[in-house]
């Protein structure tokens, strides 16, 4: 069984910068591809960006630019560097772990980030 634990969610004003961070309970968490998702209230949850296990990366146009997906294999710590945040950021944030060959999925549990108007 996967465990995923989040940190790093806050309250930062418009334009600042955030840190998430997963930790990923596997000790073979090379072979998982990696996602962040957010979900804000009313709305259905969105796809932010994926890194896989060789990691190639992939972004949603919402925060292309402006967010950076990393992961570090070594600690089993999965990252997503946000900044110039805007308001329309504020959501509950989650991590993915997706397995590359049985594709079960485990899910983070979604640090609040809030973004003030």
């Amino acid at each position: 069984q996967v465990q995923l634990v989040e940190s790093g969610g806050g309250l930062v004003q418009p334009g600042g910068s955030l840190r998430l961070s997963c930790a990923h309970s596997r000790s073979i968490f090379s072979i998982y591809n990696m996602y962040w998702y957010r979900q804000a209230p009313g709305k259905h949850r969105e796809f932010l960006a994926s890194i896989s296990y060789r990691f190639i990366t992939n972004y949603a146009d919402s925060v292309k630019g402006r967010f950076t997906i990393s992961r570090n294999n070594a600690a089993n710590t999965l990252n997503l560097q946000m900044n110039s945040l805007k308001p329309e950021d504020t959501a509950v944030y989650y991590c993915k772990a997706e397995h590359k060959m049985t594709l079960e999925e485990y899910w983070g549990q979604g640090p609040q980030v809030t973004v003030p108007s």
